[in-house]
């Protein structure tokens, strides 16, 4: 095949590329190694902020979130059994989105087949070649592992995205690529519950570590404890779950967190990672094959999102005037924003989690900043404009 764009990866960075491409006039094949259903069935985080939900509605992509979606204009932090409350639309003028990652991609795979664009599942990536000429391959085996047929690709530019283990990052050459990685010696046991959620997204910092309660509907909420990285979440019965949450969200009482049936247990094993540069020769990368973040904050999408409008933009100038302006600035525009977003995720979860190795004195003065957050608009300001707001691109279509 022969395409203008090798998109590699149909997650929301390689979907979301795909799209803004084809409102530009430009072409772009996609080759996802796995199938469709467990694609569609991967269950991440759904907080949208306002450049994810702008990007979905300039693309027309937008109305089952906006039948199905909840709009979120809170956030609470708790501590000492006292609540911060952040009013997102006061602090900042905008609010976020409750609409599953899975949803978004089922729109966009969606949206795509129905026109009819190329979208290859069960389509591996072996290598990546030429990367360095105006004419990369990529060589996949189509039809799964066993039986499979061999492949080639032959595009302008290619786009790893990926993920962490993809062969997009994978292709960069060793003395080129710089890794930064921080693993947490912790995890997040979560779980979804049919259970009337509680009304705003709530984190909590206790003496027995940390929680969070969020929704994924108004009949279903998605809550988390952290646990230690080696849990198995099998071991949590649900009256262990439940009598966990109540008590690290101060409700002592059980009246405020509504119980229910717990349909879906899993871990999620906490990092911060940064590659640089995001791109090499005709090479680029985006999402999570360049950077990772704890989920505390949920910025991953919205990340992978951002990079794909300001990749779209240089691919867009390139063509239309042949321009490398913005391709060659594109990696140094993407790490710069995937640092501060990776700061605020990293703070984030150094505020609110509890560490095995804190000393007295540190415990007191992680409190002490709560309680500072507690009492200072400015503060809470901060905390809003960064939640909302840190990969906000208006100049960006």
């Amino acid at each position: 095949m022969r395409t203008q764009v090798g998109i590699i990866g149909a997650g929301p960075a390689g979907l979301f590329l795909s799209h803004l491409l084809k409102a530009q006039g430009i072409e772009s094949v996609i080759l996802e190694a796995r199938s469709r259903p467990y694609v569609e069935g991967r269950v991440r985080a759904g907080v949208l902020e306002p450049g994810t939900i702008e990007t979905l509605e300039r693309l027309g992509l937008d109305a089952r979130m906006r039948r199905e979606g909840l709009v979120d204009e809170g956030l609470d932090m708790r501590f000492r059994g006292r609540t911060i409350h952040l009013d997102l639309p006061g602090l900042t003028g905008r609010s976020v989105m409750i609409y599953g990652q899975q949803e978004v991609v089922k729109d966009l795979i969606a949206a795509r087949v129905e026109a009819g664009d190329p979208l290859v599942f069960e389509a591996a990536v072996t290598r990546i070649e030429g990367i360095e000429t105006d004419r990369p391959r990529i060589h996949y085996t189509e039809g799964g592992p066993e039986g499979g047929t061999d492949k080639v690709l032959e595009c302008d530019f290619v786009a790893g995205c990926d993920g962490y283990h993809g062969a997009g990052r994978a292709a960069m050459p060793a003395d080129v690529l710089q890794v930064f990685e921080q693993a947490y010696d912790f995890a997040w046991l979560g779980v979804l519950a049919r259970a009337r959620p509680m009304a705003d997204m709530t984190y909590t910092n206790s003496d027995r570590g940390f929680a969070l309660c969020s929704r994924r509907s108004m009949q279903v909420s998605r809550l988390y404890l952290q646990v230690p990285a080696d849990t198995d979440p099998s071991s949590w019965s649900d009256d262990r779950f439940w009598d966990e949450l109540h008590a690290r969200m101060f409700d002592e009482g059980r009246t405020e967190i509504e119980e229910g049936e717990i349909f879906q247990r899993d871990l999620a094993k906490l990092r911060a990672f940064v590659a640089a540069p995001m791109q090499h020769g005709r090479l680029f990368l985006a999402g999570d094959a360049v950077h990772i973040v704890p989920p505390a904050g949920a910025k991953g999408l919205n990340m992978a999102v951002a990079d794909v409008r300001v990749l779209s933009r240089a691919l867009t100038g390139f063509y239309r005037s042949g321009s490398h302006a913005e391709l060659d600035a594109y990696s140094t525009v993407c790490v710069e924003r995937a640092w501060r977003v990776v700061r605020f995720s990293s703070t984030l979860t150094g505020l609110l989690h509890r560490f095995d190795h804190h000393t007295p004195m540190q415990r007191n003065l992680q409190l002490a900043e709560l309680e500072y957050i507690a009492g200072s608009h400015h503060a809470q300001a901060s905390i809003a404009e960064q939640y909302v707001l840190l990969n906000h691109l208006p100049d960006y279509p």
